[in-house]
């Protein structure tokens, strides 16, 4: 079986991670953000915040594990066909447990694209950030996208 035919809206996965020190360093490392919102805790200390605020694309990156998992959870192979919407609704904290609900809510069978509603959540259950994604699955032996 092709691994769209198993895209069935209402389908779900659940990526959860503790966001540490270590994850925001090396995250600003990676990427250059070396912002004082990110990595100044006594600039921080004076904001109505109170303290650092992981980067909102970290977050974004938790979407993308949730995505890969529901394709690992198909089979086959797929690509991110992008984010649309992405809101960062409350900051992420070091410290916070942020949980991703990524959910299939259409099929797009012509292009082979399935429409998933993405939502963060912090342990206390607030939502954090949100956004669609759109995963383009390739078709079997193929190679390249449809």
């Amino acid at each position: 079986m092709d691994s769209f035919e198993r895209v069935t809206v209402g389908d779900h996965v659940l990526f959860s991670k503790t966001v540490g020190e270590s994850d925001v360093y090396l995250f600003a490392g990676i990427t250059g953000d070396l912002n004082a919102i990110h990595v100044n805790e006594q600039a921080m200390a004076g904001t109505r915040y109170g303290r650092r605020i992981a980067h909102g694309v970290l977050t974004v990156g938790f979407m993308s594990t949730a995505s890969t998992m529901m394709i690992d959870k198909l089979g086959g192979v797929a690509v991110s066909y992008g984010y649309d919407r992405v809101r960062f609704v409350r900051p992420v904290f070091i410290g916070d447990t942020v949980t991703v609900r990524y959910e299939i809510t259409e099929r797009l069978d012509d292009a082979r694209r399935a429409v998933s509603a993405v939502e963060a959540r912090n342990q206390h259950g607030e939502t954090v950030a949100v956004a669609r994604h759109i995963l383009q699955f390739l078709p079997a032996g193929t190679g390249r996208a449809a």
